[in-house]
């Protein structure tokens, strides 16, 4: 999706992650849109990304794994306004030692006012209104994302 800004096309930056044990939810996800995601840029934490990548053959930015600090760099971009929206597949049922790391996602989330969707029904909801919606420019007229040239590591 790209969002035109002072004589500029910018694509929207979506954040991806998912635990453990949503891994595989996420790759079915993004398999299931794969013509969608060519209108993003991607970024993820690494186990994520690797498995979007493979499933789908869309380049993703890829962060260190979410254990590893990925969490925290998805936040930090989000605090930097360089994420519009972020897609986290949590498991809440068994959540991890690293879960504060998470906590703090959430909460630069709610403050930054970037949407999350937390599971496949919100993904699908948020998705679905970032493609089509009148309204989402409440989202993408901010001049947010990565630039294509931090995505290249130029």
């Amino acid at each position: 999706m790209w969002v035109a800004m002072s004589g500029h096309n910018y694509k929207i930056t979506l954040a991806l992650i998912a635990h453990d044990r949503y891994k595989q939810a996420m790759g079915d996800f993004m398999l299931d849109h794969r013509d969608a995601w060519s209108r993003f840029n991607l970024v993820a934490t690494q186990g994520t990304g690797l498995l979007v990548q493979k499933r789908t053959g869309q380049p993703v930015h890829l962060l260190e794994h979410g254990p590893a600090g990925g969490a925290e760099q998805i936040g930090e971009l989000a605090s930097a306004s360089m994420v519009q929206a972020v897609i986290f597949f949590r498991d809440p049922i068994s959540p991890g030692p690293h879960e504060p790391d998470f906590i703090d996602l959430l909460r630069v989330c709610d403050l930054r006012q970037i949407p999350m969707a937390t599971n496949r029904a919100s993904a699908e909801a948020l998705l679905y209104f970032l493609q089509t919606s009148p309204d989402r420019s409440i989202i993408t007229a901010r001049c947010w994302g990565i630039e294509q040239t931090m995505l290249s590591g130029n």
